[in-house]
């Protein structure tokens, strides 16, 4: 059991007595058995009084769930001890609606220390120390809360998180707590705590399930729209936390990225699967909208051949976001002349019925994108086997080139299918797609359950231009920045680096046949321009991400969990690169919004063929 730096003999029985400015703790001896909250915290993540039973542990009542699967209420005692490393405040889980209880009550609970793990413990997040199976006594209400610690930049070390143990396969729940010295200490520290924020700027924008993303340190990786650049492994923004209510749906803001909470946030510190440190507010700050507004791209100019990538996030005909997006390539994007799209839908979505073709699917987004004043657009696609491309099941996701027929021209090649490897090869010396469109390497077990890139082959203005794309395996499986094992493993890396390889290898092969082909690389790449995904894909001057052109703070295209980050990429082969006419755009038009039509924002490549 670890020791305790102010681990007392006694505890104490709390009754109180209001008056209109405070309250008196009036105190009687108790058994020489009981703890105190922070020793059942301890100075380490995992409570030295894990599966025991703990008796008449007193505090006063901070906040209460009263909805979700997570129910119960939270308590603090308001006589701390001298170590910053033990938290004063502690779940109390009851499973159903807590009766009984309000806040303000003191209170005595008896019950069961737990470490609950959200998630489970193969997700390897770290746990919340609860008090589970609990009896509970209210000794006096009304009692003032103990006022809560406040969060902010000066607080918050600028260390995300100390190496794990070696010996524990990396994890830091044994290592002892240093509040001072890392970010994840200091919020541990906190856990189940009355903390507050104030005049925060949200990086990341209200979700479905009315959370929203802060930070307290503005001037940390800032990007001019307000948000918060997630730029290399080594710098995790310590300053973000998440935000929920303790009301309802109703009371939550409808916040952008760079929108200001401003005056007082207050409310328990939470741990839940998918946020880490959350602050549960029972005191919410006003929402300032700063006003930011969606992007438009410039037009593409005679000589420019525009280029762009979209994951238009599982589109189906039953959806009704078809305005939307059309709204977006017409007005945003101005139209590109090659449109990958990522995520279209077989015709019935979701639907497991074997359904495969997308014609449907493709035939309302045409039909609304000229309805918003665009061109009449055409399309190739492959069809994939059904169930064999990962994504939603039975909705058999794909990449589907759209292109502006009056703009550029498609060659097509028969014999493209789900299984059949698109090859290179050679006409009239100049290198050439065997199927157009194809499917890269679709049988290799780089993308097995994913999503095959597709190949086409195109002319602008007489000159020939290969595009390839691409959706990447997904994230899903990694462990999360605030996982108990530090550095968190990144697993899913693992067959996006072999998806990397094949695309690589392709494309050197196209230009080992002609040189200074014209070669676009693009799409979901699902992993970050600095990442070894990035690197396989890149090589040695096979290709470039061209989002690399862009100052660091402009790069981005999705925010997960209040960092602005990259996914989505266009890469260039040298002859592109090397006439430096190109320019390329992140163009911001979901992934810092409440109300998105995807979570990605669209990225579009112009230059000069």
């Amino acid at each position: 059991m670890p020791s305790k730096s102010s681990a007392r003999l006694a505890a104490l029985t709390v009754a109180a007595v209001c008056s209109a400015a405070s309250a008196v703790l009036v105190t009687s001896p108790a058994h020489a058995d009981s703890v105190r909250i922070h020793d059942i915290q301890g100075d380490t993540r995992m409570s030295p009084y894990v599966g025991k039973q703990v008796t008449d542990v007193t505090g006063i009542v901070t906040g209460i769930r009263t909805y979700g699967s997570s129910r119960g209420f939270w308590i603090q005692d308001p006589d701390p001890d001298a170590d910053p490393a033990t938290s004063e405040g502690v779940f109390v889980f009851t499973g159903s609606t807590p009766k009984g209880v309000a806040v303000g009550d003191a209170v005595t609970v008896s019950g069961t220390v737990t470490e609950y793990v959200p998630g489970g413990t193969s997700s390897g997040n770290q746990s919340l120390t609860e008090i589970t199976r609990p009896t509970f006594t209210v000794v006096s209400s009304g009692n003032p809360v103990p006022a809560a610690t406040t969060i902010d930049a000066a607080s918050v070390p600028a260390a995300y998180a100390p190496a794990g143990d070696p010996a524990a396969n990396g994890s830091v729940n044994a290592l002892p707590l240093r509040p001072s010295a890392y970010a994840l200490d200091h919020y541990e520290s906190l856990e189940g705590m009355n903390v507050r924020v104030s005049d925060t700027r949200v990086v990341g924008a209200t979700d479905p399930y009315t959370e929203l993303w802060v930070t307290v340190k503005p001037w940390e990786n800032p990007n001019r729209r307000g948000g918060t650049v997630y730029g290399s492994y080594d710098a995790q923004n310590t300053g973000r936390l998440q935000i929920q209510s303790l009301g309802r749906a109703a009371d939550f803001p409808d916040a952008n990225v760079g929108d200001t909470l401003t005056g007082t946030t207050t409310g328990p510190l939470d741990f839940n699967q998918y946020g880490g440190y959350t602050l549960v507010a029972n005191e919410l700050g006003t929402l300032r909208d700063n006003g930011l507004r969606r992007e438009t791209t410039r037009e593409q100019r005679a000589g420019e051949l525009a280029v762009a990538t979209y994951n238009v996030e599982n589109l189906d005909p039953s959806d009704d976001t078809f305005a939307a997006h059309a709204a977006a390539i017409v007005n945003n994007l101005k139209s590109p002349d090659i449109v990958s799209l990522e995520e279209i839908q077989d015709n019935n979505g979701a639907t497991d019925d074997g359904t495969v073709a997308a014609d449907a699917t493709m035939a309302e987004l045409i039909e609304a994108i000229e309805a918003a004043g665009g061109p009449r657009y055409d399309w190739r696609s492959v069809d994939p086997a059904d169930k064999a491309d990962g994504g939603q099941p039975g909705g058999n996701i794909r990449q589907v080139f759209l292109f502006n027929p009056d703009r550029v021209s498609f060659t097509d090649r028969a014999g493209g299918d789900a299984t059949t490897a698109v090859d290179v090869t050679r006409v009239r010396g100049k290198a050439a797609l065997t199927v157009s469109p194809g499917r890269v390497d679709p049988t290799s077990e780089a993308f097995e359950n994913s999503r095959k890139p597709l190949a086409g082959e195109f002319v602008f203005r007489g000159r020939t231009v290969i595009v390839i794309a691409n959706h990447f395996a997904s994230k899903g499986g990694d462990q999360s920045l605030t996982s108990q094992y530090q550095p968190p493993s990144r697993g899913s890396e693992a067959q996006r680096h072999l998806q990397a390889k094949a695309v690589h290898d392709f494309t050197a092969k196209i230009l080992k046949t002609q040189k200074n082909a014209d070669v676009v690389v693009l799409g979901d790449i699902n992993d970050f321009e600095f990442s070894e995904t990035t690197e396989i894909l890149e090589g040695d001057g096979t290709l470039w991400s061209a989002v690399k052109s862009l100052p660091k703070s402009e790069r981005y295209s999705y925010v997960y969990q209040g960092n602005s980050q990259v996914l989505d990429q266009i890469l260039i082969s040298p002859s592109i690169r090397r006439d430096r006419t190109f320019s390329y755009d992140s163009v911001h038009i979901n992934a810092e919004f409440h109300g998105q039509i995807s979570d990605h924002d669209p990225q579009i490549l112009r230059f000069r063929p």
